[in-house]
């Protein structure tokens, strides 16, 4: 068997936005690729129907789409010369073209005058997110010369950037500042904001004449509860507030029979990272009821780079609500009942990554990844709780390939089960001597678990040893393990010390003096931890890491807030706390040669956190070298430009290479 080779993920297929039809007698989806030679993603949409799969699109680029109805989906694109033209000008706009799933080509079916992020269709017409400038709120109203004067305005301005809130920008999205998501309804040709200039939507749903959503208004700092619920009558065009909760923070909004369903919390208790108890609005009565107080998560969490694009987390069937929950090292599938009682639907080992139910019948499909594979398509069976694969995009990339198997070990550290994995090297021999890895997980709120890991296989391909866990700060147990709130580098540290120490003792093949360490996010923060409370490592990755948690605050599009709460220490009050959970702090200790990886556009973990622990190494001669990514961000090592992850990926394993063998 061949070993698992770095630059395979570009031939690994990601599937995405996952829908069934109305009806409930086909269901879309995404198929994406990697194109190295461009530098892109590929993307493409499926068809299932009639226990079959299909290709329905080929122009590469159809990443989104609607349901219209039953044979009918839309997708945005642009296919003319005009719209190109416009597109070139920057123009901000949005066509969607029709496709009839059983032949024919996409023809156009109109242009939203905004940038869509997000379309429904309804019996009146269209529910709609797009981005507006709260400075043009009314760009979407504008005739042609109007819209040259705005660019013109773009244009003159481009060379600058005026900050009058926070935040002022965000991952993936670049600066934000007095950018919003406004709620549009689209119907008989005619296009109305419904939204304030300054009023940014995260949800919505929409019941009969009505559209439910929920937000926040703010002009100078971004609160962090939103709790109203605000209802659209489409009729008459009436917004009214129907839940007042200001005390609550509410996430997703989902429909469930006749009642609303939200995920909510007031963040007390354990901070941001609080996991939501589920609320329900009875549009009948009025009502506001609490349903569940929840403990676990509701959505899936368990890591992995072989992603790309999302899927639904949450959807009702009748006044059930079917959603993946991340559990131990596993996302799995739960059925809340409206009483509030929690029932296991799916739960194979491995982690279910987008779901779509049938109206007609009972079951669901899932975008999934068992059985340590890529992503596949999944039937479920809803009353047997069986599933079955039905897609077989991933096969052939795996075809005759060593693909190392997690083996589960449990430890006791710091009063806790700790649970991780352990991956062996092709071709084991327990009688050599092997390099390793520990790999370290993003959050801190994620998880790792017995899922396909496109790194972490090669490694072990290249003979490695590889080990991962979950230590406490984690997902996938309950509020009270996921809080580390002022304990930073404590018992997360010593966790994963434990059990490192833990794998050592049980495969004696390890070297411990070639041990390596690396993680990105938070595992970056506590690669940049461990190098500055020990030498153990023979060297260390930090990627998109955190450094000082001073400077943390002012940068990061989360910092003002998110230090703050989980350093339980104010940025002015007790800058001492922040500053003794800073891994800079500890910099003149470090002896480990450390590799950093950043990028220039990670307004999550600012480059200047790598920055920072580079320049202290470099300035006491430890080993040093820091890889600088132009036009990425936090997500390089997911969906950043192909031949971006290649160098990435590059950069981590020569630097191993190098100190390790």
């Amino acid at each position: 068997m061949k070993p698992i080779e770095l630059k395979d993920f570009l031939n690994y297929r990601y599937l995405s936005a996952l829908k069934y039809a109305p009806g409930g007698k086909s269901a879309a989806f995404v198929v994406s690729v990697c194109n190295e030679e461009e530098n892109t993603y590929e993307s493409r949409l499926w068809l299932y129907e009639n226990k079959a799969l299909r290709q329905l699109t080929d122009l590469g680029s159809e990443r989104s789409f609607c349901w219209e109805d039953g044979s009918h989906l839309l997708f945005p694109a642009v296919r003319s010369a005009k719209e190109k033209k416009r597109r070139e000008a920057k123009e901000a706009f949005t066509s969607y073209y029709r496709l009839d799933i059983h032949g024919g080509e996409a023809v156009h079916a109109f242009t939203l005058p905004f940038a869509a992020q997000y379309l429904e269709k309804t019996d009146w017409g269209y529910a709609a997110l797009g981005d507006i400038d709260a400075a043009f709120p009314d760009y979407y109203k504008m005739t042609p010369e109007q819209r040259e004067e705005t660019a013109k305005h773009y244009e003159d301005e481009k060379d600058y950037e005026v900050l009058d809130e926070i935040p002022f920008w965000f991952n993936g999205a670049g600066f934000t500042n007095k950018h919003r998501t406004a709620l549009f309804i689209y119907r008989d040709g005619r296009t109305e904001r419904i939204t304030a200039p300054d009023f940014d939507t995260e949800s919505l749903v929409c019941m009969g004449d009505f559209v439910y959503f929920c937000g926040t208004p703010f002009s100078t700092k971004r609160p962090l509860k939103n709790g109203v619920l605000y209802r659209l009558d489409v009729r008459t065009g009436e917004v009214a507030r129907v839940v007042e909760r200001p005390e609550l923070s509410i996430g997703s909004l989902q429909r469930a029979g006749s009642r609303i369903l939200l995920a909510a919390c007031d963040c007390e208790r354990f901070g941001v990272n609080e996991n939501s108890w589920v609320y329900a609005y009875d549009p009948a009565d009025e009502s506001f009821t609490l349903v569940r107080r929840e403990e676990y998560n509701m959505y899936g969490s368990v890591g992995s780079d072989c992603r790309y694009g999302g899927g639904s987390s949450w959807q009702a069937k009748g006044d059930d609500l079917y959603h993946i929950a991340t559990r131990e090292g596993n996302a799995v599938l739960l059925r809340l009942s409206p009483d509030g009682e929690s029932t296991p639907v799916i739960t194979k080992e491995g982690s279910i990554d987008a779901l779509a139910l049938s109206d007609d019948a009972d079951e669901a499909l899932l975008i999934a990844m068992y059985d340590n594979r890529l992503q596949e398509l999944y039937r479920a069976d809803l009353a047997a709780k069986t599933v079955e694969k039905i897609s077989s995009f991933n096969d052939e990339a795996l075809r005759d390939r060593y693909v190392a198997q997690p083996h589960s070990m449990t430890i006791q550290s710091c009063g806790y089960d700790i649970e991780g994995w352990v991956l062996l090297p092709k071709d084991y021999d327990p009688a050599k001597k092997y390099p390793a890895v520990l790999d370290i997980h993003g959050g801190p709120k994620t998880v790792y678990g017995p899922v396909f890991y496109h790194e972490m296989q090669l490694w072990a391909g290249m003979g490695y040893f590889v080990f991962f866990c979950n230590p406490k700060g984690g997902d996938g147990r309950d509020n009270e393990f996921m809080d580390i709130r002022g304990d930073y580098g404590g018992t997360d540290y010593r966790n994963i010390m434990d059990f490192t120490d833990a794998v050592l003792a049980a495969y004696p093949q390890i070297d411990p003096a070639r041990v390596c360490v690396t993680g990105g996010s938070y595992g970056g923060f506590m690669t940049n931890w461990i190098i500055g409370h020990t030498d153990r490592f023979c060297c260390a990755a930090a990627q998109r890491s955190i450094s000082n948690w001073l400077s943390f605050h002012g940068v990061s599009d989360i910092g003002f807030y998110f230090a703050p709460d989980q350093c339980g220490a104010d940025f002015f009050d007790d800058p001492e706390k922040l500053w003794a959970h800073s891994p800079v702090r500890y910099a003149a200790s470090v002896k480990t040669p450390t590799l950093f990886i950043h990028s220039d556009e990670d307004y999550r973990c600012p480059l200047e956190q790598g920055l920072q622990m580079y320049t202290a190494l470099c300035a006491r001669g430890i080993p040093a070298r820091l890889a600088l990514f132009h036009g990425e961000n936090h997500e390089l090592s997911r969906s950043g430009k192909p031949k971006h992850r290649v160098r990435r990926l590059t950069e981590i394993t020569d630097w191993f290479e190098k100190y390790s063998k």
